[in-house]
């Protein structure tokens, strides 16, 4: 048994599928003397499809955003097109018998232990670059997350050192039953991923990819935090019981999703959906939500290969509203940054501090052009939501400071004018931020004069309040949305909006977190936004507890002074509460 880090409650039994495998355990095998020239001719046709994703990549980039941005794709391709680069790995198939994927893989580590041993900063980050370049053609030479190739068959368990963005869009065509990750932590990519869509997992399971391989039986106890590796036939059946019974009050809790969100005293709540796509609104009416929360319009740019264009995107956010509940969406800005990049806009991984550096509505700024033309597309596709009887709001990520609230409002101004003098439909909308910074939380009185609403982004509070990366498991004790310090800030930051009398919503990942749960209805918050799968399960749990009870369990938790203190006490209230939840409750760290 390995223990990780709980992250999506349930448990789940299935087939490991390693899907990290090129950069961890690379097929060693050495091949045939009869396969040698089949591999070299696999080889050249990768790193000629590279090369001209590369050289498309790069035009599109600078017709749309500039040259500036334009030149990683061309360092990378000259990395590619580097006569050593391909000497090498033609070497290691001919002479060492390698196959194309492990000689990539040697020459990463040769050129990364090489480059980072030189004092010169400059040549230590062209490890990312050779990484990319590596990765690239590595894509092409593999058929990782390629489930019509997949020769497993039944429930799959990922098994992944991180997941990253570009992977999980990748999931969603595979029949996933659980996540183990050796990084992460409960607010990691992974975490979030894995409960959009309901899915047991645990993080922070140093190793696991050095115990695990490809096929090898896997429990995962999303509850406990716990991975068990071929169990016994007794311990699987036993997992395998628990199986089924998670799955089945799933299906008990969806049953209503046409039932009204009130509290057990007849509070009314709105419970919204967190999505990333046009599948997720479809999951989100599926799941009984009353609209959109946060649309994270990252997504689209990440499974692009290079900048979607403005008729794109408008196309897109249509779709988006046509399929969500009601037709009402609040559309995020661009949120790259962090652990979330996209080579075309000139973010790397080189950053010492990607989380506190250029990311977000910075990196937004940063591309006027780019960012007018995200802002056109939106007010055209809020003119469409409205021809439907909805309505869009725009919301902006990591807002800092009120000067950058004025700027967003004089460039939604802009776009809105350059529409019209083009003879473009459109319609104004309400304009909103993203609370993530302590900064921006600390001075919400002064925020709230320029903002339309308020949404919480809780994940990056947590990690910003408490100085604790939250995919680094060697932090993740830190990064705790019940810590009492971030109840503290929430409960001040729910008061403020409530006696000026503008919206709020929290859709952070604590929107959906049961214990979480209980302490924002009991600070008076009325609207939450979560991951699709976790509305049936907050609808039921709302359905047990009254208002009175949650400013009690409140008033009990904040006169807590330890995170361990505030779980224990949530932990034993909603067994009191509602004991037939527990196979959706995540253990106490």
């Amino acid at each position: 048994m390995r223990k990780g880090v709980a992250v999506s409650p349930g448990v789940a039994v299935g087939t490991a599928y390693c899907i990290h495998e090129i950069f961890v355990n690379p097929d060693t095998q050495r091949l045939e003397e009869a396969d040698v020239a089949s591999e070299l001719a696999l080889f050249e046709e990768a790193r000629e499809k590279a090369g001209d994703e590369l050289r498309a990549m790069a035009i599109k980039v600078a017709s749309q955003i500039g040259d500036s941005a334009a030149r990683i794709f061309a360092v990378h391709e000259t990395i590619l097109r580097d006569p050593v680069f391909s000497r090498k790995i033609r070497h290691w198939i001919v002479e060492d018998r390698l196959k194309a994927a492990a000689a990539l893989v040697r020459l990463l580590d040769e050129y990364s232990t090489l480059l980072s041993r030189t004092g010169d900063d400059y040549l230590k980050e062209r490890i990312s670059d050779i990484r990319e370049v590596v990765t690239r053609v590595s894509a092409h030479l593999t058929d990782v997350l390629k489930p019509q190739l997949n020769p497993l068959i039944g429930s799959l368990i990922v098994v992944a050192d991180e997941l990253l963005p570009s992977q999980a869009v990748a999931l969603g065509d595979i029949d996933v039953r659980g996540i183990v990750t050796q990084g992460g932590s409960q607010t990691s990519h992974a975490a979030i991923v894995a409960r959009s869509r309901g899915i047991p997992a645990v993080c922070g399971v140093e190793g696991v990819l050095r115990h695990i391989k490809t096929g090898d039986t896997v429990v995962v106890d999303g509850r406990e935090g716990h991975v068990l590796v071929n169990p016994p036939p007794e311990t699987a059946s036993a997992f395998r019981k628990l199986e089924r019974e998670f799955f089945h009050l799933k299906d008990q809790l969806a049953a209503n999703r046409e039932h009204p969100a009130v509290t057990a005293d007849g509070e009314r709540l709105e419970l919204l959906a967190n999505i990333n796509s046009v599948a997720d609104a479809r999951a989100a009416c599926a799941m009984g939500a009353t609209g959109i929360g946060l649309f994270r319009t990252e997504y689209l740019y990440l499974t692009h290969a290079s900048v979607p264009d403005e008729e794109e995107q408008v196309a897109v956010y249509r779709d988006i509203i046509d399929a969500s509940p009601g037709h009402q969406v609040t559309i995020r800005t661009l949120d790259i940054g962090g652990d979330k990049t996209v080579p075309y806009l000139g973010h790397t991984h080189q950053e010492a501090n990607p989380f506190l550096g250029w990311r977000s509505i910075r990196l937004s700024f940063e591309h006027p052009q780019f960012f007018t033309t995200q802002l056109r597309a939106v007010l055209r596709a809020a003119h469409h939501a409205q021809s439907r009887g909805g309505a869009v709001r725009l919301m902006f990520p990591m807002i800092t400071t009120v000067e950058e609230m004025r700027r967003v409002r004089r460039m939604v101004h802009q776009a809105a004018t350059q529409l019209q003098e083009a003879g473009k439909a459109f319609a104004s909308v309400p304009i909103g931020m993203m609370l993530e910074v302590p900064a921006a939380a600390i001075s919400i009185e002064a925020m709230l004069r320029h903002a339309d609403f308020v949404s919480v982004g809780s994940n990056d509070l947590v990690q910003y309040l408490m100085a604790a990366d939250r995919d680094n498991p060697k932090v993740s004790h830190l990064c705790q949305p019940l810590a009492p310090p971030v109840l503290r800030l929430l409960n001040h930051v729910i008061k403020a909006c409530r006696k000026r009398n503008k919206p709020l919503t929290v859709c952070g990942e604590m929107a959906g977190q049961p214990r979480a749960f209980v302490l924002l209805l009991g600070m008076g918050l009325r609207s939450f936004s979560m991951s699709p799968a976790f509305i049936p399960s907050i609808k039921e749990l709302a359905n047990h507890v009254t208002v009175a009870d949650a400013q009690e369990i409140l008033r009990r938790a904040l006169k807590r002074s330890t995170i361990r203190g505030v779980q224990r006490l949530l932990g034993e209230e909603l067994k009191r509460l509602a004991p037939d939840l527990a196979l959706l409750d995540i253990a106490t760290p």
